[in-house]
């Protein structure tokens, strides 16, 4: 009976919007799942429909101050996310058992970097928006949408009713791989620069690895810990884990297997090209 009623009372405050804890309410975006909703379909329209609607017959809007400044921001954001994530590791352990949140102290400070990384999700959508302005609706692709609008909501819903800290090094590995990717979009800006940046195809590498890091931490340390994240977070975070392993590794082979074909392709024809030439008499 006892059961019935915390669940009837979990029941009640899931729809009453009754996060875990009456200051996380009280943060931006965080008191009802409306206005991040209204961001989300807000943000679908205009990258699938309204802003390529907008920019046909435009020339594409360079905005090189904007995204050097966005950019720019994005890395020291994520390089404070990733201060606050190893600060917990270190503490705590990459796995632990003991249920942080039982400490309302170190609650208040989990969940307090948990927001801060949460509103880093939000302000990502404006990568997407960024292609649209500048034409380069290519790159707006089911992985990039997707991935942006799950980041977003799962990251919200942990922060509002997740009760657990066993993603802490989910988020921190996230946000390191963050710094160098948007390191190399903010040096990408500038030509001179841009030409001497090899190394974009390792950034995939590097987030395949992530995903896969993800897939291994997230079961183990549910299975040990004692406030493990709700079953509908598990199942989630390792199904998504396993559909962003098989797009990432899709995107990499058609993105840079393509790209070593064309190498042998060149081989080939570079050997071709010392061979002596036969003349072909028609009679």
């Amino acid at each position: 009976m006892k059961e019935l009623v915390d669940n009837g009372e979990r029941l009640h405050s899931f729809w009453d919007f009754k996060g875990q804890a009456d200051y996380v309410d009280s943060w931006f975006l965080m008191s009802t799942p409306y206005l991040p909703s209204l961001v989300i379909l807000l943000y679908i329209l205009f990258v699938l429909k309204v802003g390529p609607a907008y920019m046909k017959g435009r020339e594409p809007m360079q905005l090189r101050n904007v995204l050097v400044v966005y950019n720019a921001f994005q890395v020291m954001a994520s390089i404070y996310l990733v201060y606050l994530g190893l600060d917990s590791i270190v503490r705590f352990g990459v796995f632990h058992r003991t249920c942080l949140f039982e400490q309302e102290e170190i609650r208040k400070e989990i969940l307090s970097g948990c927001y801060c990384y949460s509103m880093a999700k939000v302000t990502e959508l404006l990568d997407t928006v960024f292609f649209v302005l500048r034409k380069k609706q290519n790159q707006v692709t089911f992985l990039h949408v997707y991935h942006h609008t799950f980041t977003m909501t799962i990251s919200w819903l942990l922060v509002k009713y997740g009760k657990t800290d066993d993603l802490i090094f989910v988020g921190t590995l996230n946000s390191f791989v963050h710094i160098i990717m948007y390191g190399y979009y903010l040096l990408s800006v500038f030509p001179g620069i841009a030409k001497y940046l090899w190394w974009k195809k390792y950034l995939t590498k590097l987030q395949l690895i992530q995903f896969m890091l993800v897939l291994v931490h997230v079961p183990i340390n549910t299975f040990i810990s004692k406030c493990p994240p709700s079953k509908i977070i598990i199942c989630l975070a390792i199904f998504n884990g396993f559909l962003f392993l098989y797009l990432f590794s899709d995107f990499y082979v058609k993105s840079y297997g393509k790209e070593k074909i064309e190498k042998k392709d060149l081989g080939f024809n570079k050997k071709d090209l010392n061979k002596p030439t036969r003349k072909v008499i028609n009679k």
